[in-house]
């Protein structure tokens, strides 16, 4: 394991190097439209893998990209990790191929980050290589989600020059942006991975982003990016709807809520229903939440019970939780009850749905991204509290219109007393119209307009 750590630089140089002259060798022409290399119209000629090194259940945008292309006739190999259940229209989608990557090691506890992360790069790099080199088909796109770039990039990069495949890039954020966050932007693997990403960034033929700032970011250095780039805004599948009828959201509440006896405060308007998606990791700071609701039960507006729904897994969940319990026991929480649950993918369109208020605690590690949970949120007609500390923060939440912004416990908690409060009503009520506004705009017709002309999908 020592020689691993030893030599791990020295392979990710050497493997960035080799790509990066296959790229020059054997680079096919630049990108000019769809009839270089697509179907220029007809998607049943065009192939693509969609590739995400992550759980494909959990990764949205990725699961609607290939959902997209197979609408249109494309065929779509969906590639990465089975740890959740996918949406439940890739299964069903004849068009759709899911392919299975092996799951990655899980870290021992009593192995060091450094010792482990370059055994667990390379351990992907073989699979990635003989999947896309020698498994499966060559396709006209390979479609890749970064982050993550390790080693995505490098394998995606070479197989394309090789193949003759056209690289696509989806842009989320950058990979050793989030690394920084955890070992500090001076560590040497930091260092090395935003080396790497800057460099290998450039094999695209085509660049997608979440952001326009992101956009504006990765054109100049030190990413310095040529080729064509559009930005591509997250937006609400269609699973993602208001609910309007009372009889509706009754029914919803009471099969996702465990305590029944607290429906008909939440029907009634007496008790109010917050939800907030969160991976439980680093990135998203959940004490603001936890202290934010201390200090609500603290103030004046108390008298207003708040049933809070956390949902989602990761791996600083099981920290929280005893947070939580702690926090219940002590007294500090009344007329706040603070619930954890993972639900499927329906019951937590639906739930969302039927909350007053949605929490995002969304912390952007590069500041040019967007959190999908938002998104959704609108897209179910729920306006947003959300973390606000980052550039991006304003191409998807309007203060004011549909929702408010924090960076502090404090800030987030007198969000929570004016919205919940009997005199936030109208303004609440305000707030939800805008959601819904910005919502209107779904997934489909924001694809059709950029990623399904560059494939040739549309005109």
């Amino acid at each position: 394991m020592a020689a691993t750590i030893l030599l791990f630089p020295f392979v990710l140089c050497f493997l960035g190097l080799v790509t990066w002259a296959a790229y020059r060798v054997f680079r096919p022409s630049a990108y000019t439209g769809p009839a270089a290399g697509t179907a220029g119209g007809g998607g049943g000629h065009v192939s693509v893998h969609v590739l995400v090194l992550g759980d494909i259940g959990r990764s949205p945008r990725m699961t609607y990209h290939a959902l997209s292309i197979a609408k249109h006739g494309g065929k779509v190999n969906l590639i990465g990790y089975l740890e959740n259940s996918p949406h439940p229209d890739i299964l069903s989608n004849p068009n759709i191929t899911i392919t299975k990557l092996p799951a990655a090691p899980r870290r021992p506890a009593s192995i060091p980050f450094l010792l482990f992360a370059p055994w667990k790069v390379l351990y992907q790099l073989y699979h990635l290589t003989w999947l896309l080199a020698y498994g499966l088909e060559p396709a006209q796109w390979i479609l890749v989600q970064n982050p993550p770039s390790i080693p995505t990039l490098a394998v995606a990069g070479l197989v394309c020059c090789l193949r003759n495949s056209k690289l696509m890039i989806d842009w989320h954020n950058y990979g050793w942006t989030i690394l920084a966050g955890t070992r500090g932007a001076r560590h040497s693997l930091v260092r090395l991975s935003k080396l790497y990403e800057c460099y290998l960034g450039r094999l695209g033929h085509f660049h997608l982003t979440v952001t326009h700032a992101m956009a504006r970011q990765l054109r100049e250095p030190p990413y310095s990016i040529t080729q064509p780039m559009i930005s591509v805004h997250d937006r609400p599948a269609a699973i993602f709807q208001p609910i309007t009828s009372a009889s509706a959201r009754e029914e919803v509440l009471r099969r996702v809520i465990p305590e029944k006896n607290l429906v008909p405060h939440l029907i009634d308007g007496s008790m109010r229903l917050i939800v907030s998606s969160t991976s439980w990791t680093p990135d998203e700071d959940f004490s603001i939440l936890l202290d934010a609701l201390t200090q609500y039960a603290a103030g004046p507006e108390a008298s207003t019970p708040v049933l809070a729904v956390i949902t989602g897994k990761g791996p600083q969940k099981e920290m929280y939780i005893r947070k939580i319990e702690d926090l219940t026991r002590s007294g500090r929480l009344p007329n706040v009850r603070i619930r954890t649950a993972f639900l499927p993918f329906p019951d937590y369109a639906k739930l969302l749905a039927c909350a007053d208020l949605g929490i995002c605690l969304h912390m952007s590690s590069s500041g040019v991204d967007l959190p999908m949970k938002v998104v959704d949120m609108f897209g179910a007609g729920l306006p947003v509290a959300a973390y606000s500390g980052y550039e991006s923060f304003g191409e998807l939440v309007k203060e004011g219109e549909n929702g408010r912004g924090f960076e502090t416990a404090k800030e987030l908690a007198g969000i929570l007393a004016s919205l919940l409060s009997k005199g936030g009503r109208a303004e609440l009520e305000a707030l939800r119209k805008g959601a819904i506004k910005e919502g209107s705009r779904r997934w489909d017709e924001e694809w059709d307009a950029t990623v399904g002309q560059i494939m040739g999908f549309s005109s």
